[in-house]
């Protein structure tokens, strides 16, 4: 199967809005919010966020990102091509309400590794969970408090997110794959 694009630049941007809407409805505003993005995509889309939360509220907000590799279980079995790349939390997360931003849930073993990295560098009174898409297969007691788009696959796919940050397009797509199970979300 040839990739199929399932999101276009617009249809990302909606969904971001949309989160934006809710994370703020949740929160009761935007006091004391900040957001931390998992390291590659989950940055940018944590970054689009608070932008959208900027123009909305005319604040703030702070914006970090983790690199969540040495905290996997799977650290053991990964390539040589998974560099640990640099955390950077330029700000106390004790007593905030930190939204954690990545591009694809799925099995929920990323984010189970990111929350063991954020209790390393504090205490937030609360940690919620943003994603732009969820595909299911959940293998953790994980759930996404905000969603863009949930988006069921089965195994053999693969879901992509391209993002102008890092891949100078924004576009969400999805491929069948061989083996089936050859992502480490």
């Amino acid at each position: 199967m040839p990739e199929k694009t399932l999101l276009n630049s617009s249809d990302i941007e909606r969904a971001l809005v949309r989160v934006s809407h809710e994370i703020l409805e949740r929160n009761k505003g935007a006091t004391d919010i900040v957001f931390v993005g998992i390291k590659t995509r989950g940055v940018p889309l944590a970054q689009r966020l608070a932008a959208i939360i900027r123009t909305m509220e005319q604040v703030d907000i702070p914006v970090g990102s983790l690199d969540i590799t040495l905290y996997r279980d799977d650290v053991s079995s990964l390539s040589f091509k998974h560099v640990v790349q640099q955390t950077y939390v330029p700000f106390d997360i004790t007593s905030k309400h930190l939204i954690l931003v990545d591009d694809v849930f799925y099995t929920g073993r990323s984010i189970r590794a990111a929350l063991d990295a954020l209790i390393d560098l504090g205490r937030p009174e609360t940690i919620q969970l943003a994603v732009l898409i969820d595909r299911g297969h959940r293998e953790l007691p994980i759930r996404a408090d905000f969603v863009g788009k949930n988006i069921p696959t089965a195994r053999n796919e693969e879901i992509k997110v391209y993002l102008s940050e890092v891949d100078a397009v924004d576009k969400v797509t999805v491929m069948r794959t061989e083996g089936g199970k050859n992502e480490l979300k």
